[in-house]
């Protein structure tokens, strides 16, 4: 007897791989929910039965990309040194944003969530909520160590750090090197640095 929850998620990885590949070759706007379905070799209600939007699709197939919603979030690094713990994890962002894989399906997902409150909410809940909740520990243990200030507001700090590295990926206002990231958590640190008493 044929195994359903395993052709189910043969059908989901199809579907979920077919949407990646698509977006890739042809552009986001250009890939309909039928054009997936043909590829995946699934019927188009069979898509809608799983996700409700194009939208919701590429979410869960861009966590699958890049490891996240079966995947554990780790934590960031705490090696003492909160400059060179920030500069490597946004230096790695970079190389993820960057990669072929992974501009296309990001660039139309974030396209998606300006236009879905449904689909910012899920995003925030399964993805973003998280991701900014290990980011605000990294701070927090670095506002113990005396590192920050001990008022410095850690929501704001998360955005002062990791927002100009997405804001200049997502508008193409400039290019993304080492030196860059360097400059940016150099300047942002100097601003949530203690004052002197």
């Amino acid at each position: 007897m044929p195994n359903a929850t395993r052709r189910s998620e043969t059908s989901r990885q199809a579907i979920l791989g077919a949407a990646l590949d698509l977006v890739a070759e042809v552009g986001y706007q250009k890939v309909a929910i039928e054009r997936i379905a043909t590829a995946a070799g699934v019927g188009k209600q069979t898509i809608y039965r799983w996700w409700p939007s194009k939208g919701a699709l590429m979410f869960d197939a861009f966590l699958g990309l890049s490891g996240g919603e079966d995947g554990e979030l780790h934590p960031l690094p705490d090696s003492g040194d909160l400059a060179a713990d920030l500069k490597f994890v946004l230096k790695a962002t970079v190389i993820e944003l960057e990669d072929p894989r992974y501009d296309q399906p990001m660039r139309a997902l974030h396209t998606e969530i300006v236009h879905d409150p449904a689909l910012a909410a899920d995003y925030v809940q399964r993805l973003d909520g998280p991701m900014r909740e290990l980011k605000k520990d990294r701070l927090r243990s670095a506002q113990t160590a005396g590192q920050l200030g001990e008022d410095v507001d850690l929501d704001v700090a998360v955005d002062l750090i990791f927002g100009p590295v997405l804001n200049r990926w997502l508008q193409r206002t400039g290019p993304l090197t080492d030196e860059y990231v360097d400059h940016l958590v150099d300047t942002a640190l100097r601003g949530l640095e203690p004052r002197p008493t």
